[in-house]
């Protein structure tokens, strides 16, 4: 099992919203608004790192509203 955690930063004041669209993606178990350098912070879970990688993070940096995101892997 793959766990990460993935920072969002957004271009609009829609964070509620936004996090509620990447709460429903397949793998994320969480989804908050927080405040600091990025918007929210996502955590996902999956069996690979291909799954985080290429189907999560991939399609949260796809939304119109993304400006930037980071993604760390918890390495335990």
């Amino acid at each position: 099992m793959v766990h990460a955690f993935i920072m969002v930063k957004i271009s609009t004041g829609e964070a509620e919203a936004l996090s509620e669209t990447i709460r429903g993606m397949d793998h994320v178990t969480a989804a908050n608004v927080v405040a600091g350098d990025f918007d929210i912070i996502a955590e996902a879970d999956a069996d690979e790192m291909y799954d985080l990688i290429n189907s999560v993070a991939a399609r949260i940096r796809g939304l119109e509203e993304i400006e930037d995101t980071k993604t760390y892997i918890c390495l335990e």
